[in-house]
């Protein structure tokens, strides 16, 4: 079964045997069904985070709790990284609300997804991801995890991304230090991926514990936080299409007819609804209204969704009259939500 990572890259299912007295731990052991949609919210100024849970189908369900701030932001001048830190929780919204609050004012936004049973929050700096993991590895049991969502970890994979005029080794640099503490404070095996010649993600999630064993940390599975996956990559981002036809080998099809280097994409049924799953690599290059008119084509579109936050280049690319349709707002920029932080 083919399924999409968090990279964006198609990855192949695993036929890993683990030991009966670990978790499930590979990825594609954990989570057989394919890769569905984020529901997203965007955390307001101030330290009150308002969770809203989204079933994969689209359909809300609203939880509400207010998250007290633990962490400072503790920033001395313009954020140049963020971390978008993929935890193995998405059902219990106020363990997701004590998992953005250890963040504190550095949480830019948060994604959940109950039948993924997974949770994207978007941080500022290095500091931030520490405390979310340590929190969330304090609080979570990969061993009772159901849902669609490969993982391997409760803190499953933490990717350092370079904004402004920061560089990749800079992100590299920080992805290696978040690995180094994982390891030593929190006894987590780690993983590296990024640019070449690190290996990719999707390679990662193959051949963690067979061919490849952690970079840093204990050759094994934490027996109750699994794995992580550090990494450094340049902006990307996630965009589903739901088609208004109910025909999954259609949109299989039309996934397939969309990847190339600038798009990863999958065709999916969940919940009775079939979208067309991406992660645009290149979002300038090919961004959200481009890959809507090329499913279009083959196609009748109920909806698109945008999962988590868009670079501003991204609106700027495409005409303000089709920012409703493609579900894109200034707001939902990250230069919007670092300049809401004062960054």
């Amino acid at each position: 079964m083919r399924q999409l990572d968090e990279s964006g890259c198609d990855v192949l299912g695993s036929s890993l045997a683990l030991p009966s007295d670990r978790p499930c731990l590979n990825s594609f052991w954990a989570s057989p069904n394919e890769r569905a949609s984020l529901g997203s919210f965007a955390p307001p100024k101030t330290s009150r985070t308002m969770i809203r849970m989204m079933s994969s189908s689209g359909a809300p369900r609203f939880t509400t709790r207010e998250a007290t701030s633990s962490v400072a932001p503790g920033h001395g001048g313009p954020a140049r990284l963020l971390c978008v830190v993929n935890v193995s929780e998405g059902r219990r919204p106020e363990l997701v609300a004590a998992l953005g609050a250890a963040a504190g004012d550095a949480l830019l936004d948060v994604h959940v997804d109950a039948d993924h049973h997974r949770s994207v929050l978007t941080l500022v700096g290095e500091q931030a991801p520490r405390a979310l993991a340590e929190a969330a590895v304090a609080a979570l049991d990969l061993r009772e995890h159901t849902g669609v969502h490969p993982r391997f970890g409760v803190v499953d994979v933490v990717p350092f991304v370079p904004i402004r005029d920061a560089s990749m080794a800079e992100a590299v640099a920080a992805r290696d230090a978040f690995a180094r503490w994982a390891a030593t404070t929190l006894d987590l095996p780690c993983f590296l991926y990024g640019p070449p010649p690190d290996p990719s993600l999707p390679e990662v999630r193959r051949e963690a514990f067979r061919a490849r064993p952690p970079d840093v940390g204990p050759p094994t599975p934490h027996e109750t936080a699994g794995a992580c996956a550090v990494g450094a990559r340049r902006p990307l981002l996630a965009y589903n299409v739901w088609l208004a036809v109910d025909d999954l080998p259609l949109a299989r099809a039309i996934a397939a007819e969309l990847r190339g280097p600038h798009v990863r994409a999958l065709g999916l049924q969940v919940q009775g609804a079939v979208q067309v799953s991406m992660n645009l690599l290149e979002p300038t290059v090919v961004g959200p209204a481009e890959v809507v008119d090329a499913v279009a084509q083959r196609a009748p579109v109920a909806r698109t969704e945008l999962v988590g936050l868009a670079p501003s280049a991204v609106l700027d690319g495409c005409p303000a009259s089709r920012w409703a349709e493609l579900d894109l707002a200034p707001e939902r920029t990250v230069e919007a939500r670092l300049a809401a932080r004062g960054w």
